[in-house]
């Protein structure tokens, strides 16, 4: 990847302006990116872009972050224990209620008033949490093939062992990095089915920090209790007022789409839902200009209203 400081003048100043901070929180800090349009983007919704499980904010930061930064304010934030943010605490902050609350104090640290808050996979549940904790802050909302229901079965064994209060630190830090990095790339390839996984995807989107023992164990804790988590907020989508769009793929066979987008647009108010043809889990890097397109569409709608 070619770096700002690399580009030509003309491409150096038509490019976000980016900035990296760590926002103190209650229990330690979370790690946040701001990407600060050339035009300033001032009269425009900032958006906010929060990553899924078993990533961070880089994957979102180096698909659809930087286009969508050519004109309005782009804010990513690494949730708590993955990428450079602090766990924040222990089992408790892998609820949903626990890291919104998380998410929103980051905000306040780095002078973020309202947003457009957009979800991936596991943060499409976290995204709705604002929305419900936090209507006033949350001008929109976006999910995009978004977990937002209870489902059927739990997770994998891998997941339950490494959440586990005694058997799961020696898991993570004895077995999961020897044997996740052996699987590693077959495994992050299966989320982009039936699309290829770009060639260069890993490097970008740093994705084998998942493999650090803390980061490996929050990410398990964070996907074991989501289940619980969904169900104890699923019956309040009926308050959410923000203007709602549920982006998903019918090929996503991750995030199953009627369980989850299609029945979170009959609760919400006023939802709309957008199915991405021949896509699977991760259209934000295989159908990026449609993907940018939606969520820019609901972003203007939030700015005329």
């Amino acid at each position: 990847m070619t770096a700002i400081a690399d580009l030509p003048d003309e491409a150096r100043a038509s490019a976000p302006a980016r900035e990296e901070r760590r926002a103190p929180v209650a229990g330690g800090a979370l790690n946040v990116v701001i990407l600060n349009p050339p035009g300033g983007g001032e009269g425009l919704a900032t958006l906010l872009l929060l990553h899924g499980a078993s990533g961070n904010l880089r994957d979102l930061e180096m698909s659809i972050g930087g286009p969508l930064a050519a004109r309005r304010r782009v804010v990513l934030v690494d949730r708590p224990g993955h990428g450079g943010s602090d766990r924040l605490g222990g089992r408790e902050m892998a609820g949903l209620a626990a890291q919104s609350e998380a998410v929103m104090a980051a905000l306040d640290a780095v002078g973020v008033g309202r947003v457009v808050a957009v979800g991936h996979s596991w943060s499409g549940g976290l995204a709705a949490r604002l929305a419900l904790d936090h209507g006033d802050r949350v001008s929109g909302l976006v999910t995009l093939a978004g977990a937002t229901h209870p489902w059927p079965g739990g997770v994998a064994l891998y997941t339950r062992l490494a959440a586990a209060p005694l058997v799961g630190p020696l898991f993570s830090t004895l077995i999961a990095p020897p044997v996740g990095a052996l699987l590693f790339r077959a495994a992050v390839a299966s989320t982009f089915a039936p699309k290829p996984m770009p060639a260069d995807y890993l490097a970008l989107a740093r994705s084998r920090t998942i493999l650090r023992p803390k980061e490996f164990r929050a990410n398990a804790q964070d996907l074991a209790d989501l289940k619980a988590s969904l169900a104890e907020q699923v019956g309040r989508y009926g308050a959410i007022r923000a203007p709602t769009l549920a982006m998903t793929a019918d090929e996503d066979h991750i995030v199953e789409p009627d369980l989850h987008s299609a029945a979170f647009v009959r609760a919400v108010p006023g939802a709309r839902l957008a199915v991405l043809k021949g896509a699977g889990h991760m259209p934000h890097w295989t159908e990026t200009a449609r993907v940018v397109a939606g969520i820019e569409a609901l972003a203007g709608e939030v700015e005329r209203a």
